[in-house]
């Protein structure tokens, strides 16, 4: 994955993160500056016979920032949406993170259609920065 997204895209290496507990080794990237900075995690497993398998699918998951986390995880459960177990805790770039998960079920039946989605709590400045584009 580095050749295409580092070497191929630009995407320089900002840090890494490694958790067992998570079963992943992950390299985060990013292109950009300032707020509008984006991030491409570049995942793989640290056994590739446990879970979660971070590999299963090359795409693993996409990401999107949120103003207020828990207000935003209260709205969207109170409407049916079901999120992975693990509830809000940090990533690993810092920020607070939450997943929908891909499948809805009887209790609550909005999923990511097969997409498992991370919601994650942008700091401020990113926020200030989307309400001033969006006031113009």
């Amino acid at each position: 994955m580095r050749t295409l997204w580092v070497e191929k895209f630009g995407l320089e290496i900002t840090s890494t993160f490694v958790s067992e507990r998570e079963n992943v080794d992950e390299d985060i990237c990013a292109m950009g500056t300032g707020p509008f900075k984006v991030e491409v995690d570049l995942m793989q497993p640290l056994d590739p016979e446990k879970k979660p398998a971070v590999h299963a699918t090359p795409l693993n998951h996409v990401g999107l920032w949120i103003d207020d986390l828990p207000k935003a995880v209260e709205w969207l459960s109170a409407n049916g949406v079901r999120f992975a177990p693990g509830g809000i805790r940090k990533g690993a770039a810092g920020f607070d993170i939450t997943f929908l998960h891909p499948k809805g079920n009887e209790e609550f039946p909005i999923g990511g259609e097969g997409v498992l989605i991370e919601l994650v709590q942008a700091p401020p400045e990113v926020v200030t920065a989307f309400a001033k584009l969006a006031a113009q």
